[in-house]
């Protein structure tokens, strides 16, 4: 017969008890809805989360948004993102030389920030951008080359040779030079690579 320490087991209880509350403010289940009822669950709340750093679109950030606005934008909510929008098509037009035609084009696809998934498609179209690009899945593969087909959009002659300044995969405007990860990922979760020390 097991014997029971009564003090630690009212310990454990008011532990268990205690993160137990603290996971909730109230007994209802909070759902993930529209922006709308985001907003209203932040105004009841004082906090919803940390934001840190804001990736939807690989580059939108990095490369089309201006240095001083990066922690600006980086707390913006992705329903909110537009407003970053003139500064990507002004890059596009006045750093990349491209038409601004072409500019509205590419942020309309940029815009609002964030991966877009419709899962309707079919799971082996899953790419980034082949939402738009190829009327596939959308998501993200870890395997794709999302800077490289950034700066394909923004520099090369792939959609358009208008302004274009190179051929996708040109050094130095059209690629990061980078062919693969260095490692294999793994085929199970987190399907990461282990990191190199």
């Amino acid at each position: 017969m097991h014997k029971w320490n009564a003090p630690r087991l009212a310990a454990s209880a008011l532990v268990a008890l205690a993160l137990a509350t603290g996971c909730s403010a109230d007994s209802a289940t909070t759902a993930v809805g529209s922006p709308a009822s985001a907003r209203a669950g932040a105004a009841a709340d004082s906090k919803v989360y940390d934001q840190t750093d804001f990736l939807g679109n690989p580059l939108v950030a990095e490369v089309t948004i201006v240095k001083a606005d990066h922690d600006a934008y980086n707390r913006t909510m992705p329903y909110a993102s537009d407003t970053y929008r003139p500064q990507t098509e002004s890059f596009i037009v006045n750093v990349a030389g491209r038409p601004l035609a072409y500019a509205q084009v590419v942020s309309s696809v940029l815009y609002k920030d964030m991966l877009v998934v419709d899962a309707s498609k079919p799971a082996d179209t899953a790419g980034w951008l082949s939402w738009a690009l190829a009327n596939g899945y959308g998501g993200r593969k870890l395997s794709d080359d999302v800077v490289d087909v950034g700066l394909y959009a923004i520099f090369s002659s792939l959609l358009s040779p208008d302004g274009a300044s190179c051929a996708p995969g040109a050094l130095p405007l059209c690629t990061d030079n980078v062919g693969a990860n260095d490692k294999p990922f793994l085929s199970t979760f987190p399907y990461l690579a282990a990191p190199t020390l």
